[in-house]
Parts: structure tokens; sequence; C-alpha cells
């Protein structure tokens, strides 16, 4: 089964990896699925505030 994507750079919806447009990488424009028992939270909430730290915001 194949999914629609959205592409990085111009925001164009595809299904092939790759923007046909612009030639970016194209990603699932969907959130994940939310979970009380959220097991990889602890990690991401640590990855983005690393990158808040990185860029300066926090």
């Amino acid at each position: 089964m194949r999914h629609i994507l959205k592409c990085k750079g111009c925001g164009k919806f595809t299904m092939a990896e790759t923007c046909p447009s612009c030639g970016g990488d194209a990603v699932n424009p969907k959130p994940p699925k939310f979970s009380i028992e959220d097991k990889v939270g602890k990690y991401r909430r640590e990855a983005k505030r690393e990158q808040l730290v990185k860029e300066g915001l926090l």
C-alpha cells in the first residue's frame, strides 16, 4: 500500500520518495499516533530540547 507524502522543500504532495517538481525529500505529513504509554517520548523530547538549544531558542 502506498501513502501520500509531502515535499519538505516546496510543500507539494506526491506518491514518490523524491519530489518530481523540485527534487526534494518527501516525508509523511501525518503526526505519529498518540499513546498514553509513550515508550520513546523521553528521547523525542530530549532531541527536541537539544535542537532548540542548538538554534539558540532555549
